[in-house]
């Protein structure tokens, strides 16, 4: 198992995980996420659905509770089924055996309808106790479940590192990646490019672009870009507005003070010593518009 993060396409993701790079579906990833990951694509997913639909949205639900906390039930609701001729609501009710979660059995939750008696225990009991916390994640393919699938929801427990494999061998999980000064990108547990760049450093010069950016356009407001270079400390080299290339030197919009501050917080992300594959150009966002 390595730490890495992973991502599908635009829509889920980047995530951190642990995962076995060699253990793959038709060549996607199978994750293994910490909860509070958990949390964030079950945010993620409910937000898709309530975007494109339930009828073509998996979405996954994280449930709480702790270790001594007596049975509880907690209903899940969908969207609109496709088949109900009155136009019913798709829902599920998952009921929890909290004792038996960090066992590991299969006997921990049930899924069944949300019949009217499973809503009424979900409202009249919520998980209590005062024991070690405990949470489990549940999946709902809802296209699938509304086609009557027995096998449209899932269960999914901690693993021995209290990790939930949620989309393993069913999503397209793939690795993401940053990218070098040099252009080149790379998966995310690659800690350093072959040109000798870091994926620190990468991080905190992304982290470094908006603050360089707000330093020159305190005196050029139009500026776009910034070329740098790293033969020694990071130090600016050319500046552009567009196309224009502005003056550093006398007459230029820019004073001294002003150029060492912005060389200043490249050094803080880069650090002094060279980096090799230089000059980098450094782009800023456009300024939001009021």
């Amino acid at each position: 198992m390595i730490e890495t993060r992973v991502c599908i396409d635009d829509e889920y993701g980047p995530f951190d995980c642990k995962l076995d790079p060699a253990n793959r579906w038709n060549g996607f990833l199978s994750p293994h996420f910490p909860l509070d990951v958990a949390r964030e694509l079950s945010a993620q997913t409910i937000r898709a659905a309530e975007e494109y639909g339930y009828d073509c949205v998996d979405t996954v639900h994280v449930i709480e509770g702790r270790a001594d906390s007596p049975d509880t039930v907690h209903v899940i609701e969908g969207g609109r089924s496709r088949y109900d001729e009155e136009g019913g609501d798709l829902s599920v009710a998952v009921r929890i055996n909290w004792r038996n979660v960090d066992r590991g059995t299969a006997h921990a939750a049930t899924v069944t309808d949300a019949t009217p008696q499973a809503r009424k225990a979900a409202r009249r009991r919520k998980p209590g106790g005062r024991g070690a916390r405990r949470a489990i994640v549940v999946q709902v393919r809802w296209m699938y479940l509304d086609e009557g699938s027995d096998t449209a929801v899932s269960v999914i427990l901690p693993d021995d590192e209290g990790l939930f494999p949620i989309g393993g061998w069913e999503w397209t999980w793939g690795f993401s990646h940053w990218w070098c000064l040099c252009g080149e990108g790379q998966e995310w547990h690659v800690p350093c490019c072959e040109c000798g760049v870091t994926r620190d450093q990468a991080q905190a010069l992304q982290e470094a672009a908006p603050k360089v950016g707000a330093i020159l356009r305190t005196l050029a407001p139009e500026v776009t870009a910034a070329l740098f270079e790293t033969d020694g400390a990071p130090r600016l080299t050319v500046v552009v507005d567009g196309a224009a290339e502005l003056n550093l030197g006398d007459g230029g919009p820019f004073d001294t003070e002003t150029l060492g501050e912005a060389d200043a917080v490249l050094r803080g992300a880069l650090g002094s010593d060279p980096i090799e594959g230089g000059p980098h150009w450094l782009r800023f966002a456009p300024e939001p518009t009021r």
